[in-house]
C-alpha cells in the first residue's frame, strides 16, 4: 500500500510547492487535479485552487507535470479528472494524457443527478433510469478507449451521482473489462450516500476495486427544522480522526480482501494548516495501517 494526496486538497499549494512539501513530508505519491476552475480572491478546494492543472492547453503542461512530479521522488497514484463519461472528446483528451504521464489510471466521472457536477443544484428531471442506461453505453465506450491508451478509468463512488454505492458502480461496469475500468471506493463521499459495509462491498467490486480514497465526515443537526417540524441534519468534512467514519475499520477492512493499492487522501477540513494537516494525516495513516495489519510502501497495483 502507498499513500497519495489528491492536489484538490491543498489549494494553497503551486505545483512546484506541492511536490516539494509532500515529497519532504514522506508521501509516497501525488494525483492532480485536473479542470478549468473558476477564479477566486482567495484559494479555495474547488475554485482559484493552486495546486489545480488547467484543462485548457494540458497537452502543454504535461511535460511540466511529469519532471516536477518525477524530480520530487513521487509517483503518480492517478490522476484526478473530471471530464464527464458523455463528454467524449474530452475524456479522450484525459485517457491521452494520462497514458502519456504514466499515470496508469484516470477518473472519469459518471452522470449527477442534478443540473450541476456532482449533482449540488436543482434535479435534472431525467428519471434514474434513463441517466443510468445513457452512462452505460458511454462506459463501453469508455472501456474501448483505455484499452487503446493502455490505461484504466476509474469511477468514483459520489453522493448525488448515479453511482454513489458500491452495487451501483458494479451493475454499471458489469461485463466490462476491469483491466481498463474500475472503481474508486471512498469513505467520505460514503457517509453522505450510499454507505455499505466495508468489507461486502469490497468483496461486491472484486477485480473492479482498483483505487481508493480517504477523507471524513459528520451530519451535524442545524438551528431550524423542516416543514413538518422534524430536525434538520447537514454533512460537514471533518479530520480524518474526528468523523464518522472510522478509518481503522476501513483499513482493517481492506486489509481482510487483499488491498495493495494506492490510498489517496482528500482532507476538505480546514481546522489545522495545510501542511501541518498533510504531514499528520500521513502519520495517522502508516500507524492506523499497522495497526490494521496493512503493510505501508508496498507496491501499488
Amino acid at each position: 500500500m502507498k499513500f497519495s494526496v489528491f492536489t484538490a486538497s491543498t489549494p494553497d499549494w503551486t505545483p512546484e510547492e506541492a511536490v516539494t512539501h509532500l515529497s519532504g513530508q514522506g508521501w509516497d505519491g501525488i494525483e492532480w487535479r485536473i479542470t478549468d476552475q473558476a477564479e477566486a480572491p482567495e484559494p479555495g478546494f474547488w475554485a482559484g485552487n493552486k495546486a489545480t492543472i488547467p484543462l485548457t492547453g494540458l497537452e502543454d503542461n504535461l511535460g511540466r507535470v511529469a519532471t516536477i512530479t518525477r524530480d520530487a521522488g513521487l509517483e503518480f497514484s492517478g490522476i484526478g479528472g473530471y471530464a464527464r463519461c458523455d463528454n467524449h472528446d474530452d475524456v479522450e483528451r484525459m485517457l491521452a494524457a494520462t497514458a502519456a504521464l504514466g499515470a496508469g489510471q484516470v477518473r472519469v466521472t459518471t452522470l449527477p443527478l442534478g443540473t450541476a457536477e456532482w449533482g449540488t443544484e436543482a434535479p435534472s428531471g431525467i428519471p434514474y433510469p434513463a441517466l443510468f442506461e445513457a452512462a452505460r453505453r458511454d462506459f463501453e465506450w469508455v472501456a474501448e478507449r483505455a484499452a487503446h491508451h493502455g490505461v484504466k478509468a476509474l469511477v468514483e463512488l459520489h453522493h448525488r451521482t448515479i453511482t454513489a454505492s458500491a452495487s451501483s458502480a458494479r451493475r454499471l461496469l458489469e461485463g466490462l473489462d476491469p483491466r481498463h475500468v474500475g472503481v474508486i471506493h471512498d469513505l467520505g463521499n460514503l457517509l453522505i450516500e450510499g454507505q455499505e459495509d466495508y468489507l461486502p462491498a469490497f468483496e461486491l467490486l472484486g477485480e473492479y476495486l482498483a483505487h481508493i480514497h480517504v477523507k471524513n465526515a459528520v451530519w451535524v443537526r442545524q438551528d431550524t427544522t423542516d416543514e413538518s417540524g422534524a430536525a434538520v441534519f447537514r454533512n460537514e468534512w471533518a479530520p480524518l480522526q474526528s468523523g464518522q467514519g472510522s478509518v481503522l475499520e476501513y483499513f482493517k477492512a481492506l486489509a481482510a480482501h487483499g488491498y495493495d493499492g494506492w490510498v489517496t487522501v482528500e482532507d476538505f477540513s480546514t481546522e489545522l494548516p495545510l501542511a501541518e494537516r498533510t504531514a499528520g494525516n500521513l502519520d495517522y495513516l502508516r500507524r492506523t495501517a499497522a495497526i490494521a495489519g496493512l503493510t505501508a510502501g508496498a507496491g501499488a497495483r
